[in-house]
């Protein structure tokens, strides 16, 4: 199972980038042919955050976490396919930044949850006072 989850949060986290550096590309007016390239990086990206989710209800992970963990990866792919019809016109830039917002949310998420899972980084250690 580590295995897997490090596999995922590597992905997840590679991907993750890769998106910035696309989307960052799409606001600035250039690559714009590769917005199908995105939206397709960005279902390989949810689907590693559903393989980190599965992974960690088998680790016995609180239920919460992973619920909204799948919840927000839902939201993920429902917003960026609705992006281009919100918000038309000089506010479209609104949208922009709740897309922006939601990806690092979710990259977050996958980053913990693979770090959790013992897949990612490993947090730093915490000092037990004496009591």
């Amino acid at each position: 199972m580590k295995m897997a989850a490090t596999f995922a949060g590597r992905l997840a986290g590679i991907i993750g980038g890769i998106q910035i550096v696309l989307g960052v590309l799409f606001w600035t007016g250039h690559a714009l042919s590769l917005v199908n390239l995105h939206m397709l990086i960005g279902m390989v990206f949810v689907l590693a955050l559903w393989t980190l989710c599965v992974l960690g209800v088998r680790a016995h992970l609180p239920w919460g976490t992973m619920g909204f963990t799948f919840a927000w990866s839902l939201v993920v792919p429902a917003l960026g396919m609705a992006q281009m019809g919100l918000l038309p016109g000089p506010w479209h830039w609104v949208i922009r930044v709740i897309h922006l917002a939601v990806g690092l949310v979710a990259m977050n998420l996958g980053w913990r949850l693979a770090t959790t899972l013992g897949g990612g980084a490993r947090p730093k250690p915490r000092i037990a006072l004496a009591a």
